[in-house]
């Protein structure tokens, strides 16, 4: 079985903003990164996205606040980020405490600031093919890890096991767009396990760790794995047994090591290009 890792993608994707930024004659690009409260996930996620930011030559401003804030308190806060012309793009970590009207603050957000692709505009563009609006990260960070290991999709059965908006249903019309026949699997779906082994490629985002064993996987499938979770040793792990396919699976990303070390780059990367449409130097 061939390892499918993340990083020659990142570092493909780092040649090609290096380039880009030579564009901006010196200006760094600035991402703003919102977090409300101290979840772990986000706590890292937000350390990851930082480094990432420094390593390419962008800026990165946290704006913390505490998970008890009120929601006139928070919206002022994101307003006055959101209208703050020295910020290029903003990455807002979701889930939000549940006092909190994230479906207001998501509809607040500038499209050309939503780095992530979780404003209306940006969501409709993606499932256009509107190449102008910015898809969520992770899955963007699925095409470009296919694209960088010569995996072309198109007329290829794939199936994508999550229907989420962050990364299920992006990264189906995505694929659609680049001409693969997509199936969405779900936890409703009947014959989920018969329905991926007819697939040459098989794409987990449930959610579930080791969720995806052999009897997912037919002759020959390419498995991608989106999935974060902690198994029961306290250990990272994705949605896909990676022990129990690896004798079976013609390819497979790792966890850690695969499309999550990819998705920061993405991130940077939209940072850039908000940047560069900033100052019409990119459509």
């Amino acid at each position: 079985m061939d390892i499918l890792k993340g990083a020659p993608t990142v570092q493909a994707m780092f040649d090609k903003m290096q380039l880009k930024l030579m564009h901006l004659e010196g200006y760094q690009p600035h991402l703003a990164i919102i977090r409300v409260g101290e979840k772990p996930d986000d706590i890292a996620y937000e350390r990851g996205a930082k480094s990432r930011m420094e390593k390419t030559g962008l800026r990165c401003s946290c704006y913390e606040f505490p998970a008890d804030i009120s929601m006139e308190e928070f919206e002022q806060s994101f307003d006055f980020i959101n209208n703050d012309d020295d910020i290029d793009g903003i990455l807002l970590l979701r889930p939000l405490p549940k006092h909190l009207d994230e479906a207001k603050i998501v509809n607040k957000i500038d499209p050309e600031k939503d780095m992530d692709g979780i404003s209306p505009v940006n969501m409709a563009k993606v499932f256009m093919g509107d190449k102008t609006g910015y898809a969520p990260c992770t899955a963007q960070a699925v095409i470009e890890l296919l694209d960088q290991e010569g995996i072309n999709v198109s007329g290829k059965r794939v199936a994508v096991i999550g229907r989420s908006l962050v990364v299920g249903r992006p990264l189906a019309m995505l694929l659609m767009h680049k001409n693969a026949t997509v199936t969405i699997c779900h936890t409703k779906t009947q014959n989920a396990e018969a329905i991926c082994r007819g697939c040459d490629i098989v794409i987990a985002a449930a959610g579930c760790a080791k969720m995806v064993g052999t009897a997912y996987l037919g002759n020959d499938t390419t498995v991608i794995d989106v999935g974060i979770n902690v198994d029961e040793n306290g250990k990272l792990c994705g949605d896909v047994d990676f022990e129990a396919i690896k004798d079976i699976a013609k390819a497979a990303t790792p966890v850690p090591g695969g499309v999550g070390s990819v998705t920061t780059s993405v991130l940077a990367a939209h940072t850039i290009r908000a940047a560069l449409k900033k100052r019409g130097l990119e459509d």
